[in-house]
């Protein structure tokens, strides 16, 4: 191995022909480097990744994820069973957390997808927030369609967002929300329906003795 970089489990390691590794990464057992991937300076990948034409960039850490045919900026986190595919860009200062699928989409900077999140067929623009279990719902079941999120904008959790559709900057989609049509900007948006209580039904559905 060369210098540059400390590959801690060579016999559980697979670095293919043509891989490209910058200098000061920390490689742990487990890792696949495949065909077409390029590993910038500084990075960190923890064990069991599998990285095949992704390029990757400096100060990244990668943890326990697939990258394939997609791009990850630097000083940012992958991980951990995230997986980023079909042409892909993630951008710089960008979190994609556990089990955060992104599929053909552009993440522009300071994006943060931090877990439980299938993002298809979309364009986020810089500093949003998406929250846990947003569902970007891209297939209406003949065609995939786009869905663009402006800058600035918080989704909340458990939001579902029905494509096509277009969120301006800086708007605000509470939890459990779900959006079918255009957002305007800087718009707060809610959709929940709300909890009654109703006198002893609970007693139908409840074990006996509990």
């Amino acid at each position: 191995m060369r210098k540059e970089f400390t590959v801690l489990s060579p016999h559980t390691t697979t670095i293919e022909d043509g891989v490209s590794i910058g200098k000061n990464v920390i490689i742990y057992a487990n890792n696949h480097l495949l065909k077409g991937t390029v590993i910038g300076d500084g990075c960190i990948l923890y064990p069991n990744n599998t990285l095949q034409n992704a390029k990757i960039g400096n100060s990244c850490i990668v943890q326990n994820s697939i990258v394939t045919d997609s791009s990850v900026g630097a000083n940012c986190t992958v991980g951990a069973f995230a997986h980023i595919h079909t042409n892909s860009s993630v951008g710089d200062n960008c979190r994609i957390g556990n089990f955060v699928e992104i599929k053909n989409s552009k993440i522009a900077s300071h994006v943060k997808i931090a877990h439980l999140t299938y993002v298809g067929d979309a364009e986020i623009a810089e500093k949003c927030n998406i929250g846990c279990g947003v569902v970007f719902c891209n297939y209406d079941g003949m065609q995939k369609n786009k869905i663009f999120i402006e800058k600035n904008t918080f989704i909340g959790s458990n939001v579902n967002l029905i494509a096509p559709l277009h969120v301006a900057a800086g708007s605000y989609i509470c939890a459990g929300t779900t959006i079918s049509k255009d957002v305007e900007k800087k718009s707060c948006m809610i959709g929940r329906v709300r909890a009654k209580a109703v006198e002893k039904l609970a007693n139908k559905y409840c074990k006996k003795g509990e």
